[in-house]
């Protein structure tokens, strides 16, 4: 099916090539940029930065997964974080592409894989990069179970999750084993969508402008963020915090249809709460709305405290930490949040 890689070698290959390219053997020369707010200075963190890791053989080999061995370097990642001004970033492996493993056992050293080889680069890198988990969510007990590992034994800060799992809602009742593992831990949940494909039939949003990614993404982000709402997930598990990918999808921009939503009749709500105060308690998004307009209004109906930065590194999107630097509208207590000090006690992160 397609899936991220293939849109990273169409629409966005060839920008994301010149984005890591200016950011590689050009960026080593280069000081490493400091942010500062208010003439202090600040640490940058970012929760959306991908690798599209490689699998060794081994573990793929004569499977339909052998796609998966090509992957993507990550030797210049460092230099481009330099470049940005990103001081660590919280890297996810994502199109979750292994929950269509059958096998616990290829399931298990997939998932091993990733949180391994991404524990080698933070013990290379300890202030600059962390790794996010990857498990296999298929088998829920077993996502638990690696949740856990990854944390105790890899060091991992957060997991990192698709909008479905083959086609069905994390809300359902089956996946509250990896939910109570992730709210007990105290682990942030990052959401990353995959275009909709669970949403929408075959062919909807093809076409010109790359619709399965503008549209696709954060729609699903929407629907998934809003069925943890209205099925209850929040209420089960107080503690847990979901930060949905691309500004929270649609849910912040059209919150307040969300809002009178069990005020209508025969909407069979069960939920405890209205949706804003999940919204201000257990949902993040990341700085990905591209404009300050679009950033003062995600602050205006989450709050600072539930904003924190994302750019979607390696896919060369236009973020940068200086529309929050320089944000007219935002205090510089709510800047030095967003950018780094939200996810400093989110990911655990020593000062």
């Amino acid at each position: 099916m397609p899936n991220r890689r293939q849109f990273l070698t169409t629409v966005a290959g060839a920008a994301a090539g010149v984005c890591l390219a200016g950011h590689g053997l050009a960026a080593q020369a280069q000081t490493r940029r400091q942010v500062t707010v208010g003439g202090r200075r600040v640490r940058v963190i970012d929760v959306h930065n991908h690798w599209d890791m490689p699998i060794p053989a081994e573990i793929v080999k004569g499977t339909p997964f052998e796609e998966y061995m090509k992957g993507a370097s990550f030797d210049d990642r460092v230099a481009t974080l330099d470049k940005m001004g990103i001081d660590l970033a919280a890297v996810s492996v994502n199109d979750f592409w292994w929950w269509e493993a059958k096998d616990r056992g290829r399931a298990r050293a997939i998932c091993s894989h990733h949180n391994e080889t991404l524990a080698k680069w933070h013990r290379a890198h300890p202030d600059r990069i962390v790794g996010m988990a990857s498990v296999p969510l298929q088998f829920p007990d077993l996502a638990a179970e690696m949740l856990q590992e990854a944390v105790t034994k890899y060091g991992a800060r957060g997991v990192t999750v698709g909008g479905h799992v083959n086609g069905e809602s994390l809300s359902l009742p089956k996946f509250d084993p990896f939910w109570a593992k992730a709210a007990e831990m105290g682990e942030l949940v990052f959401m990353h969508p995959n275009g909709s494909q669970n949403l929408l039939k075959e062919g909807a949003l093809a076409g010109r402008g790359g619709l399965g990614n503008i549209v696709g993404n954060p729609l699903e982000t929407t629907v998934f963020l809003s069925r943890l709402v209205f099925d209850g997930t929040f209420d089960k598990f107080p503690a847990l915090k979901v930060c949905g990918a691309h500004g929270g999808g649609y849910l912040p921009s059209y919150l307040g249809r969300t809002e009178v939503a069990c005020g209508r009749p025969n909407q069979n709500c069960i939920i405890k709460k209205k949706p804003s105060e999940y919204m201000r308690s257990q949902i993040l998004a990341d700085t990905m709305v591209f404009t300050a307009d679009g950033l003062r209004h995600l602050v205006a109906e989450m709050g600072a405290g539930q904003v924190v930065f994302g750019t979607d590194i390696p896919f060369g999107w236009p973020v940068n930490v200086d529309y929050v630097v320089d944000h007219p509208a935002l205090s510089n207590a709510d800047k030095e949040a967003i950018l780094g000090g939200n996810l400093m006690k989110l990911l655990r992160i020593g000062s």
